[in-house]
């Protein structure tokens, strides 16, 4: 393959890796504290580059990373929906251990005890937190819990500084990457009751993004096109010689 096609052919590819990407974030724009995948572009060696005694490099999205900037906190009027202002995560009871999440739309199960959407115990800094569904729940900045007057736990809020050691687990849940990143109580941040964190991958964005995507694969085509119809013009006019 001639340098031109198999560099058009790797940026194809990158782009449509891309697409996966954004497609990803526009299907969770409305989901609340979702946090976005972004990609970090890098140039590598092609193996055909390097068969060919060439050093021609190719790009490539060699891994993505997670956007974890702060999205619009909106008023719900629901005690028990949290938004976090700030650096920090909801610390949940996942299947296989500890999780964590931005997502705050919580609620009470049949004992009292509070959870996720999913059915996932969060934790307070001593444990699962039961609550009594006949009485108000107020939830301090701190979050700190109090009922009829009496403190009924605390939220742990957790934190990985600079966002390292976190991998995404699906339904807007994260994990650490293995057992000796240990996440810090979170400082700095305020737990606002009623309230909702939402998505920070704008539809807006990821509508003009598809454009320009769209607009650099056509013309990534038409190089590898033009690639193609070199080798073709090569050949044909070897052929004429030899005839």
């Amino acid at each position: 393959m001639d340098p031109l096609t198999a560099i058009a052919a790797s940026g194809l590819r990158a782009r449509m890796e891309s697409l996966d990407l954004l497609a990803n974030n526009s299907a969770n724009s409305s989901t609340s504290g979702y946090k976005a995948d972004r990609e970090f572009y890098s140039l590598y060696v092609a193996p055909e580059a390097q068969e060919a005694g060439s050093s021609t490099t190719m790009p490539l999205v060699e891994s993505p990373w997670i956007d974890l900037t702060q999205g619009t906190v909106r008023s719900t009027g629901n005690s028990l929906d949290l938004a976090l202002s700030g650096k920090g995560f909801f610390s949940v009871d996942g299947p296989n251990g500890t999780i964590y999440t931005r997502n705050g739309n919580f609620r009470l199960d049949p004992t009292g005890k509070l959870v996720t959407a999913d059915g996932y115990a969060v934790r307070g800094t001593a444990g699962a937190l039961t609550l009594q569904s006949s009485l108000p729940i107020e939830i301090a900045n701190d979050g700190s819990i109090e009922q009829g007057g009496q403190s009924a736990g605390q939220l742990a809020v957790a934190d990985f500084p600079g966002g390292e050691g976190l991998l995404k687990q699906g339904s807007n849940y994260f994990r650490a990457v293995d057992a000796s990143v240990k996440p810090v109580a979170a400082t700095g941040v305020s737990v606002e009751q009623g309230k909702l964190e939402d998505s920070n991958a704008g539809s807006a964005q990821a509508a003009i993004s598809v454009v320009g995507i769209m607009r650099q694969f056509e013309m990534l085509q038409k190089a590898a096109q033009i690639g193609n119809d070199m080798g073709k013009q090569a050949i044909e006019q070897v052929a004429r010689v030899g005839s």
